[in-house]
């Protein structure tokens, strides 16, 4: 029995040579039947006819020697060099791979299945063809993979397994959640729309209503123009009634104190004769009504000891200055100090009537005294539970009046620097307030479209002034005398109780200031400082320079005589107020950073 298996190329050409056979053709012939598929092992008997019953005997492959007298020498080197190949061709591919380049689990997983089946004899081929293809080389184990062990796929499977229903459970939260989302954001696109529409519904329903108001004012307006008319006619008429009446009270006292110093030959004295306005009532019979009337002014008077208006115009001061003494004017003013006092926006600056002291005052519900040219705070004032909008000192300089959003009018003692008297009646914050010459009266102007007059030493309101539509932002009395003058969000002036006659300054929100003689009611001149709004105006002591605080942080000179206009830049923000020194030297604007503005 012979085998392909492990047999040596020499020994395989002794075998041909001595038996006469051609194995290497056999052996192709096996070669090619195994790479058509078909691996067996086979027992061949080879036997020959022979004249001689000789046995040959096995040689083995390791005990294989030339024998002595059968071959020449060149034969026998030729078989050493022979021997010599198939020994190296052994040792290179007879060895087995490594575990690395051959997987003996492929082996071992196919010999342990044929065992379990009984199939011996396919084990036996398998492993003869396996262990021939692994010596030739020629086998595709490189390509081949591992064989799965069940345990461990299992296992992969399993975590497999795991991780997808982990992330299904995360992916059904987030549709959850979105599905919670888009349910909620639906809902509230239906509320907006709802919204959407009512607002609709309403903004049609007030555009109709300011129609129909429209119309309605517009039928109303011829009236109304007449009525204005009219109105000024009267007031142009107790103009002129007050003055002649002032003129005729005057002549008649100058006639009763020439007839006192005369002496016409008897002594006749002329009575006090009192004329008035109220002499004819005064001479008629008193009934019981007008008695009880008088007796209960009386009572009251005497009780609360109203203070009373002086009946004659008191003397200006100022007019009796020469001109040589009047302060040139001046435009060429340049920035000098910054003074920050309020923490919040400055609304008010005034100068005191004889010394070189400020007070300022702001909506930071505070008033400060402040010396100059230092600018260092000696007092500071706080007692009002919302902003101030507006401050004045008395004639004498010892009291301040403040006004403020809180409705009231707190009257100070500078010298003490507490609250001494507050007055309480306005519906709606108090935009400014005035001082009279005569120290008795402060006026205000409130939001609720009304200026009350206040009695200082009665501690009353002596007076409420009706006929503005709208907020009345600025009162003022002029110097000297009874006329007061209120300015109003209505767009309009008014002048109560007027004597004599002066030039007066007003600024609107879109920056246009005016000059007005009031006694015929008109306007002088109109400048157009716009598009910032105005905030306040003020003359100084010569009266030809007129300075604006506008919206824009720029203060606006106007010189009266040329007409030409010098800006003084400076704030930062929007400046609210603006006054000057008594003597013209100093102008002093606040703004609404908080901070009050010296120019020099």
């Amino acid at each position: 029995m012979a085998a392909r298996l492990g047999v040596p190329g020499s020994t395989l050409r002794v075998l041909e040579e001595a038996l006469g056979l051609d194995l290497t053709a056999a052996g192709d012939t096996a070669e090619a039947v195994a790479a058509e598929g078909a691996f067996y092992l086979e027992q061949v008997a080879i036997t020959e006819a022979s004249e001689d019953d000789y046995e040959y005997e096995e040689i083995a492959d390791d005990n294989f020697s030339i024998p002595e007298g059968e071959e020449d020498l060149a034969k026998a080197i030729q078989m050493v060099q022979e021997q010599a190949t198939d020994t190296q061709i052994l040792e290179q591919k007879t060895v087995l791979p490594s575990k690395q380049q051959v997987p003996e689990v492929i082996e071992d997983f196919l010999c342990n299945f044929l065992i379990k089946m009984g199939m011996t004899r396919t084990l036996d081929c398998f492993q003869s063809e396996w262990y021939e293809l692994i010596q030739k080389g020629v086998t595709g184990l490189r390509d081949l993979g591992n064989v799965p062990d069940v345990y461990t796929q299992n296992m992969l499977l399993e975590n497999e397994n795991k991780n997808l229903k982990k992330d299904l459970k995360c992916y059904k939260q987030a549709a959850d959640k979105a599905r919670e989302d888009l349910l909620k954001t639906q809902k509230e696109r239906d509320f907006h729309r709802m919204h959407h529409k009512r607002i609709v519904q309403e903004k049609t329903k007030l555009i109709n209503d300011l129609k129909g108001l429209k119309l309605h004012y517009a039928s109303y307006e011829p009236t109304i123009r007449v009525l204005q008319e009219k109105h000024h006619t009267l007031l142009k008429q107790k103009m002129l009634t007050s003055l002649e009446r002032d003129r005729a009270v005057g002549q008649i006292s100058g006639l009763q104190a020439t007839l006192k110093h005369m002496e016409i030959g008897h002594n006749y004295h002329a009575s006090a004769t009192r004329v008035g306005p109220n002499s004819e009532k005064e001479n008629a019979p008193e009934g019981p009504t007008q008695k009880g009337l008088r007796e209960a002014r009386e009572k009251i008077q005497c009780k609360t000891k109203d203070s009373e208006f002086p009946t004659d115009m008191q003397p200006n001061p100022n007019l009796y200055l020469r001109k040589e003494n009047i302060c040139p004017a001046k435009f060429d003013y340049k920035l000098n100090s910054i003074f920050r006092l309020h923490e919040l926006p400055v609304s008010c600056v005034i100068m005191h009537p004889h010394k070189d002291i400020l007070v300022t005052c702001g909506e930071d519900r505070l008033w400060k005294v402040v010396g100059l040219p230092k600018g260092n705070v000696l007092h500071t004032g706080f007692g009002h539970t919302d902003w101030l909008s507006n401050c004045c000192f008395h004639p004498s300089g010892n009291k301040l009046a403040t006004s403020s959003g809180d409705t009231t009018v707190k009257l100070w003692d500078l010298s003490k620097g507490n609250c001494i008297l507050t007055f309480e009646g306005h519906s709606h914050a108090v935009w400014s307030c005035t001082w009279h010459s005569c120290g008795d009266f402060v006026a205000s102007s409130s939001l609720d479209t009304t200026s009350k007059i206040w009695d200082v030493n009665s501690e009353r309101c002596r007076c409420t002034l009706y006929g503005h539509t709208d907020s009345v932002n600025s009162i003022e009395f002029f110097p000297c005398s009874n006329t007061l003058l209120t300015g109003s969000a209505d767009k309009s002036l008014s002048i109560w109780d007027a004597r004599t006659g002066h030039m007066i300054a007003s600024c609107d929100a879109c920056g246009v200031t005016k000059l007005w003689d009031f006694r015929k009611l008109l306007p002088i001149v109109s400048i157009d400082i716009g598009p910032s709004p105005g905030n306040e105006v003020n003359f100084d002591s010569s009266g030809r320079v007129l300075a604006q605080a506008s919206g824009s942080g720029v203060i606006h000179l106007l010189d009266l005589k040329s007409g030409q206009i010098h800006k003084l830049m400076g704030h930062d923000s929007e400046a609210h107020t603006v006054v000057f020194s008594h003597d013209g030297e100093y102008l002093f604007s606040g703004g609404s950073d908080g901070t009050v503005r010296t120019w020099s």
